[in-house]
């Protein structure tokens, strides 16, 4: 059993915050991923939280990020944000915009914010949320370095390239979160499986010549399997003309791994909608959303996407996390190095 200990949510923000700064990254870029990598574990999706601080700190150190970047902000149209995050963290990049997309979307009635030269951006559902809580409409894209083969071929085009779709509720939380890759499995998922010497199910991953593997090293230097198939593809490639094309940002095929230490900054990209349903509805949005989401809680054990998020993150503020301890002493030994 792996041993674990319990954090409260403040000391998971605190300790994460204190490991990139350590490892070189400005308190201005640190702050948004510490408070991301907190909501993240209180969400219960421990392989994007504390996990990754580790690899953060690598990136920084190695100069796949750059922890001291400036991002920079630019609104070419009325309904148009764009921000260059500068081989930066995605998480400061995004705060930046953010704020500006949500004031055009109110008065635009739709808006969008790109988002090139960026990094991997975490769980991107924990972004849309925030522009359900302001009340958007949130649609979020991300594109990540190549990991799934194209319908037929064996040889990755494009990433697990999730998207994410946020819509809000009437208590300042989203009514639906959807928040998904175009793998089978969030590629973290596998390498998390790599590092603890763990199968994985069949059906995760390929290996090189497109056969289904249990062995997480052999899935990872082949492809994540795509979820329904060449459906799945077609998710990867409409992120990928999102995330990457319309934001100006690095493809897929060319963008260095968000793992190991090797090649550089990815500059990957991330793209945003944010739509006011107050000007499309004609008023009648939040009907249809409760009439659609009723329809859903009136059959027993059905699930709305998100349940589970926002029901542990309830659980988890109140009662803490219990993290693994070996991801402790890797984010302790960083802090002491310093």
């Amino acid at each position: 059993m792996t041993d674990t200990q319990t954090l409260s949510l403040a000391e998971i923000e605190a300790l994460s915050l204190k490991a990139l700064m350590v490892a070189g990254t400005s308190e201005e870029n640190a702050k948004p991923l510490a408070v991301a990598t907190a909501a993240t574990e209180a969400d219960g999706v421990a392989s994007h939280g504390l996990a990754y601080i580790p690899i953060y700190c690598e990136h920084v150190q190695c100069g796949k990020v750059d922890g001291q970047a400036k991002p920079v902000m630019a609104q070419p149209r009325p309904g148009v944000v764009t921000v260059d995050a500068a081989t930066g963290f995605a998480h400061s990049a995004i705060d930046m915009g953010f704020q500006k997309l949500i004031d055009a979307a109110k008065e635009q009635g739709i808006a969008a914010l790109a988002i090139n030269n960026s990094y991997n951006c975490g769980v991107l559902g924990y972004h849309t949320y925030r522009l359900a809580q302001a009340g958007m409409v949130g649609l979020g894209f991300t594109n990540a370095p190549a990991s799934i083969a194209p319908s037929g071929g064996s040889k990755p085009v494009v990433g697990t390239n999730p998207f994410s779709l946020a819509v809000p509720g009437g208590d300042g939380e989203p009514a639906l979160l959807i928040d998904q890759s175009a793998s089978t499995i969030a590629k973290s998922e596998v390498m998390k499986h790599a590092r603890e010497g763990k199968a994985i199910p069949v059906g995760w991953a390929l290996d090189m010549d497109g056969n289904p593997t249990t062995d997480p090293n052999v899935g990872l230097k082949g492809s994540m399997a795509p979820s329904g198939g060449y459906k799945g593809v077609g998710v990867a490639l409409v992120t990928e003309v999102m995330a990457a094309a319309l934001a100006g940002a690095t493809l897929g095929i060319h963008a260095s791994p968000f793992s190991g230490t090797a090649g550089g900054p990815p500059k990957t990209g991330q793209f945003f909608m944010a739509i006011d349903p107050g000007a499309t509805s004609g008023g009648f949005f939040a009907e249809r959303i409760q009439d659609l989401i009723g329809a859903i809680r009136a059959q027993d054990g059905a699930h709305i996407p998100g349940d589970g998020r926002t029901g542990k993150r309830k659980v988890n503020r109140e009662a803490g996390v219990a993290v693994n301890v070996a991801t402790l002493d890797k984010i302790n030994a960083i802090i002491a190095a310093g």
